[in-house]
């Protein structure tokens, strides 16, 4: 190999390393917030403006830290949004209760004026389910095959939780059972593609997580893995047949440790009438 070709080698090399060391180190630790308008079908006039805070798939463990749980939990807190909902994967390991009975603690900081709402992911009951099911009810924060009204004056917003939809039954029907049918019904639901399952009550919004955004977001291809059946599922506010779904990037990481062009989020909706102006 003559000189020329090994300095090409040779910077080839360190460009690998530097783009390795941004996706692992740097890009995956870097928290944005970032804001979402989102006009809602049947949102009450008095909720006009109504904000949410969204959180979802910290996988505290491997790599994920509870100092950097606990920062994620202070920047929620300080945002002051009407309320809070988080849904899933809390946790990163499977077959232990450690990561669960160490995240749980910090998430019960969590405080909004109109309460924090929280339903469970794939990964939380992969690790244990009744533990992790212990945990979201002794948090106060239980909304899985719950439904819970917020009340400002005579008008309401109804906030529903499904289960996970591989490890658990959505039963989105029932919870929304009793709901009027012009209410303002919102979601939390981990798994997008539980929009495309067979339920038949009307939503104005899903949020949901899973997806991670891809975690790696390649220029004019988009994200190259995506763990959901519908691959229009990936980040941001998505229009389906059936209702409104809002997918959060998520905190922390699944299958490979790499953050690319898709940083991890602290998404904060603020929900709109569309009748009324912005």
């Amino acid at each position: 190999m003559n000189r020329r070709a090994f300095l090409r080698l040779a910077a080839y090399g360190m460009v690998a390393t530097l783009a390795g060391s941004y996706t692992v180190l740097i890009e995956r630790n870097i928290v944005l917030i970032n804001q979402y308008t989102i006009p809602v079908t049947n949102l009450p006039p008095s909720f006009h403006g109504f904000t949410l805070a969204h959180l979802t798939d910290l996988h505290f463990g491997v790599l994920v830290s509870a100092a950097f749980i606990e920062g994620v939990v202070r920047k929620t807190n300080a945002l002051r949004t009407d309320a809070i909902v988080c849904t899933g994967d809390y946790v990163h390991k499977r077959n232990t209760t450690a990561e669960i009975d160490q995240v749980w603690p910090i998430l019960m900081q969590l405080q909004a004026r109109h309460g924090v709402f929280s339903v469970l992911g794939n990964h939380d009951h992969s690790a244990d389910t009744e533990r992790s099911l212990y945990w979201l009810e002794r948090s106060g924060q239980n909304l899985r095959h719950q439904r819970k009204v917020i009340e400002r004056g005579k008008e309401r917003l109804v906030l529903g939780g499904a289960g996970d939809l591989w490890e658990d039954q959505l039963k989105i029907d029932q919870v929304f059972a009793n709901s009027e049918e012009n209410e303002c019904r919102i979601l939390l639901s981990h798994n997008p593609d539980s929009v495309d399952t067979p339920f038949k009550t009307p939503l104005s919004l899903v949020v949901s997580g899973h997806t991670h955004g891809g975690q790696v977001v390649l220029p004019f291809l988009g994200p190259p893995v995506l763990p959901v059946q519908n691959k229009k599922y990936s980040s941001g506010l998505i229009i389906t047949e059936k209702t409104k779904l809002f997918i959060s990037r998520g905190i922390g990481w699944a299958i490979y440790p790499v953050r690319l062009n898709c940083y991890p989020e602290i998404a904060v909706l603020k929900l709109l009438n569309p009748a009324l102006p912005v």
